[in-house]
């Protein structure tokens, strides 16, 4: 051994196989003084999950050997170190395998064979990525292969820095494919995320970020385990779990880094998590067996590769003794006996100095099948299968190399390696050509980036009736398949959450919408994060979580709870609403009154106000107010054709006949005045017939209006859906805007004549002053119409209807109290003036 060289398990071979193990999970800081020598690093925290790959590959080795069918008449042999999961144990250790005095039988009958080639072909190891990066830098320059099987970073799949590396552990980028496939399937979009400080937990970590994200998943938080384990550090992490709302959350470290982590999480109190676990802890009893974890841990689920049992590696396991004959050449063996019977051997270690008087002295005789501890376990045989696996993958590249027939070499001139000494770079293209089939049934083989296939068991933490954790088997990847849809399969049935639960617990910044509300992102918080928000009127969501409302159809309208679309109620003036039913009875009051007008002056027609005022004009005039008040009624109710057709010719006709008759009675009262004049024969021109010829006229010319209107573009029932509206206006639309205007005019233009007429004859004797109350009535008349233009253009849907019908209502008051009340006023309260010597007596007046 070379001076301070490191203690190193061997075996002698015609061929060396190397082995970097992490015996120990940490070394003790010193502080240096810089004024000595430095002591030796100690190396702390025995592992024997680690100790049992490394009997692993002795157990491959001794298996390959025994057979002798794989490798006849070659004897292989080993030299293992303990990197102490540091970067520079591990490389110390790759330099001495490297530059070390001592070599193969073989190896040391070339004497012109340098050193600094090497005695070891390849090497099996490291464990940690962090390790694994430093070696493989090493080994590169020199092209002697390595093959990991626990080195999972996908930084070392690059073969332009790493060119000599391989491993029979996946790549962390198939792992990290596999952990976003869950997130997914079980629809987590808040998500914590937890990693170690190291090229494994920083590297998985920041292509899990990069992934999960393209999901449109947020990332709740991004905490870095420290390697000192200082509390306050971690005390900061747990802090942010708390503030952050995550109910879901990965942890990407090995398992020393995951157990700092959970200690702190186990003091604080921290529970209802949902942990995910990546490969590195996924099965790692240094956290499942104690019970301290148990209720933090249960209900972790997470992918691990696949097992298997390895006959005769249990027994193989039991064979360790100090007291056996070879005992003394290994230098692990003290410190793991003392380690698992917590007893002290006679020869003392420096690690076990301080702590010689606790510990009870050891026989050497202990039976290691009376414990039970992470060593003997070979239950889930995962990183340890992966040991066994790399030492066999070398055995068939050792056994294709020296069976290459020459001439039919890969090498130059089809030349073959070199038999008696194993060049590395020969060996290494062997290796990346291997592909073979153990005995699990499992094919081994290397594709490009010296990965090997990606096949993942998803476990489940899981509490069995002995109150201890049990990996239960609840579904795998096949990173190998293109179909993403195929790449996972979930048993969801078996799962057992966190809290022993079997609904899949929930992990959003925020809550669920229901349906009837939308996602609305909350400023300054990542896209995750939202509120819910009511679907505005008019608009639904049917499902939970929706991103976005969807506008109903036109014709119909969201419910209440805006989760379904249904059909715009119809809205028309009906005859049940409080508007229908107040100009229903306005329209009645109307008609009762006039027809009580015409009762009245039918008792009083011989009187001499009604005989005076043109009584056969005044009934007729009484009529085509009746008319009127009763063609409002049209407006009312569901607008159907016939309807449509009638209400506007009802109106047109009837307002016609009333302004003709009072045109009538205009001009007869101009006509008697000027028939009053000396030499006047005028009234002989405008008899009772004359007049009824007048209104026969007047009204036929709207008849004649009307009629065209109807044949060419009748009104008809039309739909007006607003779409901010939850009803659809059912209205009469006019067909012909031109004819409707037609109408109204020639209406306007006779009340304007009236008007006119009637302003003319004001000052006529008091006698004939009906022309003065006429012109009171076509004065309101005319307002209330020019006002109602307006009105009606901006009314919107049934209440332009209203104020149509409010325009025929107010008019038709307007023009039988006007023209009718002053004279029921007379006949009924003051009778003493209804007498012809009484209005004979009247003097002209010049008011007005």
């Amino acid at each position: 051994m070379i001076p301070n060289s490191m203690p190193v398990l061997e075996k002698k071979g015609d061929i060396v196989l190397g082995g970097l193990f992490s015996l120990h999970d940490m070394v003790e800081e010193q502080r240096l003084p810089f004024t000595s020598q430095p002591h030796r690093i100690k190396c702390t925290r025995f592992n024997f999950r680690t100790f049992r790959w490394m009997q692993t590959m002795i157990f491959a080795v001794e298996e390959i050997n025994n057979e002798g069918k794989l490798l006849p008449n070659i004897t292989i042999g080993y030299k293992i170190y303990d990197s102490c999961s540091t970067p520079h144990k591990a490389l110390k250790a790759a330099m001495e395998l490297m530059g070390s005095e001592e070599g193969s039988e073989v190896e040391q009958k070339i004497q012109n064979y340098s050193a600094c080639n090497g005695n070891v072909p390849v090497v099996i190891g490291d464990g940690g990525s962090t390790q694994s990066l430093v070696v493989a830098r090493f080994l590169g320059v020199f092209i002697v292969p390595q093959i990991s099987y626990f080195s999972s970073c996908a930084c070392l799949s690059d073969k332009n820095q790493f060119p000599a590396f391989l491993r029979t552990m996946p790549s962390d980028f198939f792992q990290v494919d596999a952990l976003v496939q869950l997130v997914k399937h079980f629809g987590w979009m808040w998500v914590g995320l937890i990693a170690g400080d190291d090229a494994y937990g920083r590297d998985g970590a920041n292509i899990f970020v990069n992934e999960v994200t393209k999901l449109g998943v947020c990332v709740a938080f991004y905490e870095i385990i420290p390697k000192n384990s200082q509390q306050t550090e971690i005390l900061s992490i747990i802090s942010t779990i708390r503030l952050s709302g995550a109910n879901v959350i990965l942890v990407f470290a090995v398992e020393q880094d995951a157990a700092a982590l959970f200690d702190e999480v186990q003091r604080s109190g921290l529970t209802g998590i949902q942990w995910l676990a990546s490969e590195a802890w996924s099965t790692a009893a240094v956290l499942s067996t104690p019970k301290k974890y148990h209720h933090i841990l249960q209900g972790t689920v997470g992918f691990a590769i696949q097992h298997a049992k390895i006959p005769g590696l249990q027994d193989f396991l039991f064979r360790l003794n100090p007291s056996r004959l070879d005992a003394h050449k290994d230098p692990f063996l003290v410190s793991f006996w003392e380690e698992v019977f917590q007893c002290s051997l006679s020869v003392q270690t420096e690690s076990q100095e301080h702590e010689a008087e606790i510990k009870l002295p050891c026989s050497g005789k202990e039976d290691l099948r009376s414990v039970t501890n992470i060593y003997s376990d070979v239950s889930q045989l995962r990183i340890s299968y992966n040991v066994y696996k790399a030492v066999y993958a070398a055995a068939y590249a050792l056994k294709a190399m020296k069976s290459c027939v020459e001439g039919k070499g890969p090498f130059l001139q089809k030349s073959c390696a070199d038999q008696d000494i194993i060049r590395p770079w020969q060996l290494l293209h062997y290796l990346k050509q291997v592909r073979y089939s153990n005995s699990f049934a499992n094919e081994i083989t290397f594709d490009e980036n010296g990965d090997p296939a990606a096949l993942y068991d998803l476990v489940n933490w899981q509490m069995n009736t002995n109150g201890e954790i049990e990996f239960i088997n609840i579904g795998k990847f096949d990173g190998t398949t293109t179909a993403v849809e195929q790449k996972l399969y979930i048993h969801e049935e078996i799962i057992l959450w966190n809290g022993n639960k079997t609904r899949v617990p929930l992990s959003i910044c925020g809550t669920i919408c229901p349906p009837g509300t939308r996602k609305a992102m909350r400023p300054n918080f990542p896209v995750c994060c939202y509120d819910c928000v009511a679907c505005t009127p008019g608009e639904i969501s049917n499902f939970s979580d929706a991103i976005e409302c969807k506008q109903c159809p036109p014709e119909f309208w969201s419910n209440a709870d805006r989760t379904t679309c249904i059909p715009k109620r119809v809205e028309f003036l009906s005859f049940r609403d409080t508007m229908g039913i107040t100009l229903v009875v306005i329209s009645i009051i109307g008609t009762l009154s006039t027809c009580i007008v015409v009762l009245i002056f039918y008792c009083h027609r011989t009187t001499p106000i009604v005989r005076g005022n043109n009584s056969e004009l005044s009934f007729l005039l009484l009529f085509s107010l009746t008319l009127c008040f009763l063609c409002s009624l049209t407006f009312i109710g569901q607008p159907s054709k016939w309807s449509c057709m009638l209400r506007h010719t009802a109106f047109g006709i009837s307002f016609v006949l009333c302004i003709s008759c009072i045109l009538g009675k205009t001009l007869v009262v101009l006509i008697a005045f000027k028939a009053t004049l000396p030499g006047s024969n005028i009234i002989k021109w405008f008899g009772p017939a004359q007049q009824k010829a007048i209104i026969t006229i007047c009204t036929l010319t709207q008849v004649i209006i009307c009629t065209v209107w109807l044949l060419v573009a009748p009104p008809t029932p039309r739909q007006l859906i607003p779409h901010e509206k939850a009803f659809v206006i059912l209205l009469c639309d006019e067909g012909s805007y031109i004819a409707f205007a037609l109408v109204l005019s020639y209406i306007g233009l006779l009340a304007f004549i009236c008007l006119f007429l009637a302003f003319l004859a004001r000052k006529l004797p008091n006698s004939f002053n009906e022309a003065r109350l006429i012109t009171f009535s076509m004065l309101i008349f005319c307002a209330v119409w020019i006002a109602f233009i307006p009105a009606y253009i901006s009314s919107p849907g049934k209440y332009a209807t209203v104020t149509e019908v409010f325009a025929i209502l107010a008019s038709s008051y307007g023009l039988l109290g006007c023209i009718f009340a002053p004279k029921c006023y007379m006949i009924l309260l003051r009778p003493k003036k209804n007498t012809r010597k009484h209005l004979m007596s009247k003097a002209p007046s010049g008011k007005f």
